[in-house]
């Protein structure tokens, strides 16, 4: 560092600060470009416990056709801000969250029984989904 020019030290740590937070920031998913492998708009079967996720947002659940195997934990997650529900529709109605307040995360387990099993949110009918447990 030179007397006559008592700045330059301090600009090269702050573009070098830059530089190493640029770095870190490419590496964040792998620097491949891609979406995680628990993406929840992914509608592959679910291979361990706490992997298959539902997610409301803008009435819609997503994925609307999720599949599990039997007994899988499935995490709900409410982005909206009015309550839901994941209401097992017709014969098969072996599940039920009950209201997800806005914001608010649930769990239930799947069925131990294979088939597909038609849901929606009782409040807002219109919204469907189709859990199947292969």
């Amino acid at each position: 560092m030179s007397l006559t020019h008592p700045h330059r030290g301090r600009a090269s740590l702050a573009v070098g600060g830059v530089f190493a937070l640029l770095a870190l920031a490419g590496c964040s998913n792998g620097g491949n470009g891609t979406a995680p492998a628990t993406s929840p708009s992914s509608a592959a079967p679910s291979d361990g416990p706490g992997t298959a996720r539902i997610v409301i947002e803008n009435f819609t659940f997503s994925p609307a056709d999720l599949q599990v195997r039997p007994g899988a934990k499935i995490t709900v997650v409410n982005r909206d801000s009015s309550p839901h529900t994941v209401t097992a529709t017709g014969d098969k109605t072996t599940f039920d969250t009950g209201n997800i307040t806005g914001g608010a995360t649930v769990a239930f387990t799947a069925p131990s029984t294979t088939g597909g099993y038609s849901y929606i949110c009782t409040i807002h009918p219109n919204m469907k989904g189709t859990l199947t447990v292969r």
